[in-house]
């Protein structure tokens, strides 16, 4: 027993010193868990969220598909997106334009010189074939292409050597024209009167809706500059029917639901899932006399022909909608006697050359 006495006193003189240190490491561990922070700043949530069933999705897309014709002037602005800063868009940072649009894929469009009556390209598409006058530019860079709008085409390149010492003009000048020679009047009747969602039963399609969060910059009136915050969509898929067991994504409707539900975005994909067209549609105005509410701004992007085309309506009250155009309207003659380029003469030409 003195053993167990004399281990028993050891302990008890220990045991300040082990209260003592266990005091100390809750101290610290508390000040670690419960002390105070410097705050973060995270992106706030955009509320409040409207709800919304697949009809009610569909029937907003159908809202907007049922304009039949349009007609007005817009700003528009070109980049060429194989450069950072290249072709039209930094020789024409911004040019105005007269666009007549009217179902099924019909369309015209003139683009000038801002502030100046000088046009600088002019293009149609009558629903089947494109024709596009470039107007502007070095005489041996004006020409007037025809091709095929469902036909894929290789870039076109420019002939000629350009001299050393004027050589940056020169490349504008040459990017300016490429990209308007490259530029398919087809691709604004997609995204500025895209096709209407048809009943499933008789489509065969499939529709499937879900939600999504997404982070970005506020783009809200009066919002400062790069803050951040979180908006919720509704994301909108159109599928094929499964052939051989794989279904496809034909196009994927962004819906924004702050304060409404509203078409934001519209992607359209080929049959092996790549992106073809990407469409932002922003600020809706009424438009015409009728008032009816439509996107006054759009955001066209072609990642696989490397540019992005953004046009703005500049008085939405003043856009006629709704009338009925001559087919003749929308075939361009090249009144301009301009040298001629027929893409789709050029791709069975190069097909017979081939091995």
């Amino acid at each position: 027993m003195p053993n167990s006495t004399a281990a028993q006193t050891r302990l008890l003189s220990r045991l300040p010193l082990l209260l003592t240190l266990i005091s100390s490491l809750l101290f610290v561990s508390g000040c670690g868990l419960f002390g105070t922070h410097k705050k973060v700043q995270v992106p706030q949530l955009l509320t409040p969220l409207a709800d919304a069933d697949t009809p009610r999705l569909i029937s907003e897309v159908n809202r907007l598909a049922s304009v039949y014709s349009i007609h007005g002037k817009v700003d528009i602005l070109f980049e060429d997106t194989s450069f950072a800063e290249a072709g039209i868009a930094e020789k024409y940072r911004q040019a105005d334009g007269t666009v007549t649009i009217q179902r099924p894929g019909q369309v015209y469009l003139v683009i000038k010189v801002p502030f100046i009556a000088t046009d600088i390209a002019q293009m149609t598409s009558n629903g089947e074939t494109f024709r596009v006058a470039v107007l502007q530019g070095d005489e041996k860079y004006r020409r007037f292409v025809k091709g095929t709008n469902s036909a894929t085409y290789e870039k076109l390149d420019m002939n000629g050597t350009q001299p050393e010492t004027n050589k940056k003009r020169m490349m504008n000048a040459k990017q300016t024209v490429s990209a308007l020679s490259n530029l398919r009047p087809q691709h604004l009747t997609d995204a500025l009167m895209f096709s209407a969602i048809p009943a499933p039963a008789q489509s065969g399609l499939t529709y499937i809706r879900s939600e999504f969060y997404q982070e970005e910059i506020d783009n809200r009136p009066r919002a400062k500059a790069s803050v951040r915050v979180v908006r919720g969509y509704y994301l909108l898929e159109e599928m094929s029917q499964p052939q051989s067991g794989e279904a496809h994504l034909l196009r994927r409707f962004w819906f924004d639901r702050v304060n409404g539900v509203r078409l934001a975005r519209l992607q359209s994909f080929d049959n092996q899932g790549l992106l073809i067209t990407d469409v932002s549609y922003w600020d809706e105005k009424p438009f015409s006399d009728a008032g009816q509410l439509l996107p006054s701004r759009i955001e066209i992007t072609r990642p696989h022909d490397h540019y992005k085309l953004s046009i703005a309506y500049q008085a939405p009250p003043t856009v006629e909608l709704n009338k009925e155009y001559r087919p003749e309207a929308f075939i361009l003659e090249n009144r301009w006697q301009l040298p001629e380029v027929d893409l789709d003469a050029r791709q069975r030409n190069k097909a017979t050359v081939s091995p």
